[in-house]
């Protein structure tokens, strides 16, 4: 009789010991799913942020963009026919 009590008792044990271990597992679960998310949204806003920076990039380097800053910050003209120079390739 004793014996089947302990048995009883170390059955009960383990099975408390996997009820503690599925909980454990799930939690983790759910955190990790929660981290993913997490990354996942971080992931679209530089997504994001790339797309939006591209655009700038190509707006800034746009030649109408480029003549503007030459001919108001940099105060250049194209040259006219007297200041052209001529370089033969001899």
């Amino acid at each position: 009789m004793a014996t089947k009590k302990l048995w009883l008792f170390v059955l009960w044990g383990l099975v408390m010991a996997s009820a503690l271990g599925v909980v454990h597992t799930t939690h983790q679960s759910r955190v990790l799913t929660a981290q993913l998310e997490q990354a996942q949204r971080y992931r679209d806003e530089l997504r994001y942020e790339q797309e939006r920076l591209l655009l700038e990039r190509g707006a800034w380097s746009a030649y109408s963009r480029i003549e503007q800053v030459a001919k108001e910050k940099l105060e250049m003209h194209a040259p006219g026919p007297s200041e052209r120079v001529l370089v033969s390739k001899n």
